[in-house]
This record gives structure tokens, sequence and C-alpha cells, in this order.
């Protein structure tokens, strides 16, 4: 899925981040989000490897990167925890600032990175999410509904791990098929990379624990960042789904003023769902090159 990028496995902040490498200029993060891995990035890559040192990575607790056991209070699966993996990867690359784009779960260690490291980040493009805050304390019944994983997956272990264990393929065809689109996004290559890594229960638990950490920990820091007035000083661009849950549930640019220095931020609803990646790889390149050259 990744023809031209390389594989590697670094070791930092106390565990390994498994990502890969492709390209030349400018680097480019970009993270993934829940279920699945860096391979949701493989329709734009390349493209984006056209113009921009592009590293794609796991997440701590995600694919082939590591994923250590929960402590009581989550804080090793704190947003603060894997965004600092992160920026410890990119600096052992030789990187000391880098553009960043992240999706769903990599959109919330994304803006964690540009609060907690201002100086590292050049541009941020979120996708598809509200602030963590925001959507626990405005949640809603549609958006529990749609959400559900976002309360089953933080109660306390292993009951959780348990019930996703005996059933792993039914859990990844009902989160990311139950969206807009269906299961039409995802290729068999990529559908069977997020299969083979959560049929791992390391995996399972990991993914548990950064939920977890989102509702406790996640949220301390970030009534800390509103009360202290820390906000992303990079120009950010927020872009979801028309058809997806952040549309119907949210209104995102007000969500993400209280977090964003004023000026810096823009950013739209696409055509698409959730997975946005994925079901819309052209639109999306076609709003991020822009911004990012800009």
């Amino acid at each position: 899925m990744f023809s031209g990028f390389e594989r590697q496995v670094a070791a930092v902040n106390g565990t390994t981040i498994n990502y890969v490498r492709g390209g030349s200029g400018a680097a480019l993060l970009l993270l993934h989000g829940h279920p699945q891995t860096h391979a949701i990035w493989h329709k734009v890559a390349a493209a984006l490897a056209e113009r921009f040192t592009v590293i794609a990575a796991d997440l701590r607790g995600y694919g082939d990167s590591g994923k250590p056991a929960g402590l009581p209070d989550h804080s090793n699966y704190s947003k603060r925890v894997m965004g600092q993996d992160q920026i410890d990867l990119m600096a052992s690359l030789g990187f000391d600032e880098f553009f960043l784009m992240g999706h769903d779960r990599g959109g919330r260690v994304a803006y964690r990175m540009a609060l907690d490291h201002p100086a590292a980040i050049r541009k941020l493009v979120l996708l598809d999410i509200a602030p963590t805050l925001a959507m626990y304390e405005q949640t809603s019944l549609e958006f529990a509904t749609a959400y559900y994983h976002w309360f089953f997956l933080i109660r306390p272990a292993p009951f959780p791990e348990t019930l996703l264990s005996s059933h792993p393929e039914d859990y990844l065809k009902h989160t990311i098929g139950g969206r807009s689109a269906g299961l039409k996004p995802f290729t068999p290559e990529a559908y069977a990379e997020y299969l083979r890594c959560l049929r791992d229960p390391a995996t399972i638990h990991g993914i548990c624990e950064d939920y977890r950490a989102s509702a406790s920990i996640d949220l301390e820091h970030e009534r800390h960042d509103l009360a202290a007035g820390n906000k992303i000083r990079c120009d950010v661009l927020a872009l979801w789904g028309k058809q997806g849950v952040i549309e119907r549930c949210f209104d995102p640019l007000t969500e993400w003023r209280k977090f964003t220095e004023e000026g810096r931020l823009g950013g739209r609803a696409l055509a698409c769902g959730h997975y946005v990646p994925e079901e819309a790889p052209e639109e999306l390149l076609a709003e991020v090159l822009p911004f990012f050259h800009a």
C-alpha cells in the first residue's frame, strides 16, 4: 500500500513507534484514528510524498507500535504522552519542526502536540473531530448512540477487552462499516491490516486505555488549557464529513476557536463521512496541499 516507502521502528519515550517514510522536502507527520493504523493514509501518501517527507506512524497502543500495559490513572495513554512519542520520533529523524495531520484519535494526539509543543508544529490539519472536552460535555442521545464505544471502552479492565477479544472482526465491521459509507471506502488490503492488528489482545488493551485516558486525564489537561488561556499558535485547518456525526452533533469551528489563537483557524465540511482519507482522498488533497504551502 505504500510503494516507495520504507518501514522502520523507533525506540522513543519508553516504547516503540512503527512508521513508514517516503518522499522528500519539508516533513509531514500523519496520525491515524481508531480502530485503524497508519494504513488509513495509503490513498493520499504517494501524492503527499511528491512534495513532503511523509512519515505515517502508528500511535502507541495501535498497529505495530508498542502497547504498554495501562497505568492505574491511564496517564501513559494520555494524549500528552502519546504526543510526546511522536515529537520524539520526529526529533530522532532530524525534524524539530514539521507539518501535522491527524484523523480521529490521531487528531486528538495532534492538537495536544500543538498545545504542548508550539515550536514544533508548523501547521495543523484536524480531520472529523471536535475537542474531546466539548464532545463529552455536549453528549446527546444521537452522539452517544453513534459513538457508543466512547462509553463502552472506558469501562474498567478487563471487561471491554474480554468482549472485544472474543469477536474482533465483528467489532471492526460494526465500527468502521457502521458509518455513512459502510465498508465501501476500505480496500481489502487496508481492511486486512486493521483486522490483523485488532486480533492482538495487546492492541485491544491499548485502544481501551486510549479511551480511558480521554475520559479522565485528557479532560483535566483540556480544562487546564481553557483556564490558562493556552491556545494553538499555528494555523489550523479543521475538516469534517458532511455525512458524519461531527456535522450533526457539534459546531466544530466554534469549538476549535476556544483552543486556537484568533485568526489561525479555518475549515469546512467535505462531501463524505467520518473516514475522510479513505472516503474522499482527492477532496482531502485539494484542501491540504494549498493549506500547507500557503
